[in-house]
């Protein structure tokens, strides 16, 4: 199983001098796995008679697999809920069998019941659907393998990538395919109002968790209790999505910790001896809510989900979404990220229990290996034609000759193929780098303290693709380079006109304190009105993602400042610190060294 680090990678530093510093990175071109298209056979063969196979998934080694009623008693009577219930006795006027009645009515909302007859259910209609609306579904066949091995030796926590509803269903439905056990997920309350489907869902193994636990000990600790215990257990592999909710512009969300907090546990409390963490991508051509996110992106509320949307969904039975291809990356071992970073030791000190108050050293942990799970995501992402097709016609508005599309487009497929290398560069310029990096971490997903490696392999593909050339003294951009970055600025230079345009709006902001709600309305308008003079073109600041990244962002940056007030947030301008990040934008102030660079 894979360890820690990427074994196909090097990073050296010639000297520790700033002014004189040789940074070199180099790294193996990555050979990719072979991909089976699973339609394939599901097109000649019946779909009754695969939904009625004989299953019978692998197991963790030495476990007798339990059933849901026995996970529930497991959790009711474990000492860390019974211990919960009788500090919350002690501390209200509830007793504690008021307060096991209630523990056991939110195992009664929580959990799965998952059945096989459920699971064939799926799997005769999945593939139904499926072949109707999808021309192949591609799955590493390596991956497979990997994961077969997997399930067998430790517990296995699944990470795919967010970007549909589709994505937990589909993944259920791979492992059924291929006599993996089908995952325990954990799926938002809100699926519970679809009449029937939350039934179908819950008895497919999704386990439902509310949005948010609002500080009530009680289903947190049944909450966490209830995962762990399927871990322990062996029960089946547990899949959730690091992002929480869908990506609405298929761009990575930045990670949340809750879950991946609890599925460690175990391991630092020594009551399992590894666990396994797969990250897996999934990439579609053509996504099923595309529309969707469009009205929600400009503000649209999101539709309630619901069996009745459903059903009026069913009109994209009639279309065509071209092609997924789902990358099972590799598993990387929990205690292997563990050894030589995090002592178990302190869980020793107090029975396992007893909560404890996470530590900041265990908090930097999980937020790395949180990024780390998700940057394997991106890594085996897999870029369609369409995907570059529409990246070309994005930069040539509002048309272009279909000879020089074609031209463009395959220019760009090389581009995409040679990125992967070595690099070293001046420090004034890292600096900028390291500045625009500040700015744009909620845009982008960023390992934590990896500055100076991203910003090598960003150079090198510049080198490795012939974009510059690096002499002793001088940067000089190759004849070829012009194309390449005039490309690479347009895709960029939509985010940093987005956030000048918000920089200018703050500036033009009366009001001494707002909230996000107030923000949205007013940059909106804002912006509307300088679409329609003519005074802008940036149409991408309307998203709300956008707004919403940039005001996350300027918080964090010190533009603006954020405080607390009964229980709302409201913001404050710091006006010298925006007009001076609107400058540096704008290229119009120097970024500085990277230590500055931050307002």
């Amino acid at each position: 199983m894979e360890s820690s680090g990427s074994s196909g990678s090097c990073f050296s530093v010639g000297s520790t001098s700033p002014g004189a510093v040789v940074l070199l990175y180099s790294k193996e071109i990555k050979k990719w796995d072979e991909f089976e298209d699973i339609l394939e056979e599901r097109r000649h063969v019946s779909d009754l008679k695969f939904a009625m196979k004989c299953y019978t998934p692998l197991i963790y080694k030495g476990i007798t697999p339990c059933k849901p009623s026995d996970i529930k008693s497991r959790v009711l009577s474990s000492e860390e809920v019974r211990y919960v219930i009788k500090q919350l006795s002690n501390d209200s006027p509830q007793s504690a069998a008021a307060l096991q009645e209630e523990a056991s009515e939110i195992l009664d909302e929580m959990s799965h019941n998952l059945r096989l007859g459920a699971i064939r259910f799926f799997a005769f209609a999945l593939s139904k659907i499926f072949k109707q609306i999808f021309s192949k579904v591609c799955v590493n066949e390596e991956g497979i393998q990997k994961l077969q091995r997997a399930v067998q030796e430790q517990p296995v926590v699944l990470l795919p990538s967010h970007r549909s509803y589709i994505d937990f269903l589909l993944l259920s439905f791979i492992l059924y395919n291929y006599d993996l056990p089908v995952p325990v997920i954990a799926a938002g309350v809100d699926f519970l109002g679809m009449k029937v489907i939350g039934g179908l869902l819950r008895m497919s193994g999704a386990f439902f968790m509310r949005r948010t636990f609002g500080g009530n000990k009680l289903y947190w600790a049944v909450f966490s209790e209830y995962v762990k215990t399927m871990l322990r257990n062996g029960y089946a592999p547990v899949e959730f999505f690091l992002e929480g909710t869908r990506s609405r512009s298929a761009k990575t969300l930045t990670p949340k910790f809750g879950l991946l907090n609890i599925v460690m546990e175990p391991f630092f409390k020594r009551e399992v001896f590894d666990t396994y963490l797969v990250p897996i991508s999934i990439s579609y051509d053509k996504i099923l809510e595309e529309t969707l996110y469009v009205y929600e992106l400009l503000g649209v509320p999101k539709p309630k989900e619901s069996t009745t949307g459903l059903l009026k969904a069913r009109k994209i039975l009639s279309e065509n979404f071209g092609n997924i291809h789902v990358y099972i990356g590799d598993p990387v071992s929990l205690r292997s990220l563990a050894a030589g970073r995090m002592s178990r030791s302190p869980y020793n000190l107090v029975p396992r229990y007893i909560p404890q108050k996470q530590s900041e050293d265990m908090h930097t942990f999980v937020t790395e290996v949180a990024h780390r799970m998700q940057l394997l995501q991106i890594q085996n992402l897999a870029l369609s034609p369409w995907a570059l097709v529409v990246a070309v016609l994005l930069q040539n508005r509002p048309s272009m000759h279909f000879d020089a599309l074609v031209e463009k487009a395959t220019w760009l497929r090389g581009l995409a193929r040679t990125f992967g290398g070595l690099l070293t560069w001046p420090e004034d310029i890292y600096g900028c780098f390291h500045f625009l990096r500040d700015v744009f971490s909620d845009e982008f997903i960023f390992f934590p303290g990896n500055a100076v490696k991203d910003f090598e392999e960003g150079c090198y593909l510049l080198c490795k693709s012939e974009t510059i050339q690096v002499t002793t003294r001088d940067i000089l951009v190759t004849e070829k380079g012009n194309t390449v970055l005039e490309f690479l600025i347009g895709l960029f230079k939509p985010f940093v006109e987005c956030y000048q345009i918000i920089c200018k709006y703050l500036l033009k902001e009366q009001e001494d304190y707002f909230t996000e709600k107030q923000y949205l309305a007013r940059v909106r308008a804002f912006t509307s009105q300088l679409l329609d003079q003519g005074a802008s073109q940036c149409y991408d600041v309307l998203s709300s993602d956008v707004q919403k990244n940039a005001l996350a962002a300027l918080a964090r940056l010190g533009v603006v400042e954020k405080k607390k007030v009964n229980n709302d947030h409201l913001y404050n301008v710091n006006e010298p610190a925006t007009a001076k990040l609107e400058e540096m934008l704008g290229g119009k102030t120097a970024v500085g060294k990277p230590a500055t660079a931050k307002l």
